[in-house]
């Protein structure tokens, strides 16, 4: 049961990877439409609240029944997970509130959303290397 909890908090992982990359698409679709730049953020951030949820959620689950230490590497995760929800967080209400008719602003907005998905891109992918360095016992913390 504990393997099955584990592959499934890896596929999550994995998906979200894949969409923290597809997202870096929004910015040059909605080129033209800074309105649609903000409803698709909006989206956007729903969506990549509810899979890092995920993610936290079946970690969690994995953790308890799996009678998993409170572990440096679960430490990490978790503020790993707290950072990149604050980070998103303040990126959607900096993109909310902002003055985005505005093309320089506009154009801003969406340099920033972009710099801000690679770190988390980042963020995400160095953990699943090390995860994946940790199971096979090459590094150990």
């Amino acid at each position: 049961m504990i393997d099955q909890i584990l592959t499934t908090h890896s596929m999550i992982v994995k998906i979200f990877l894949g969409f923290l990359v597809l997202s870096m698409l929004i910015p040059k679709m909605t080129e033209k439409n800074p309105l649609g730049f903000r409803k698709a953020s909006f989206i956007y951030t729903m969506v990549f609240q509810g899979i890092i949820t995920m993610i936290a959620f079946t970690g969690i689950i994995g953790m308890v029944l799996g009678s998993l230490p409170f572990s440096m590497a679960i430490m990490l995760m978790i503020a790993i997970w707290v950072v990149m929800m604050y980070i998103e967080i303040r990126k959607y209400k900096l993109i909310k509130v902002a003055q985005i008719e505005k093309p320089e602003v506009h154009a801003l907005l969406k340099s920033g959303f972009i710099k801000i998905n690679m770190a988390q891109i980042l963020l995400v992918a160095v953990m699943v290397v090390f995860m994946i360095l940790k199971s096979k016992g090459i590094i150990t913390i």
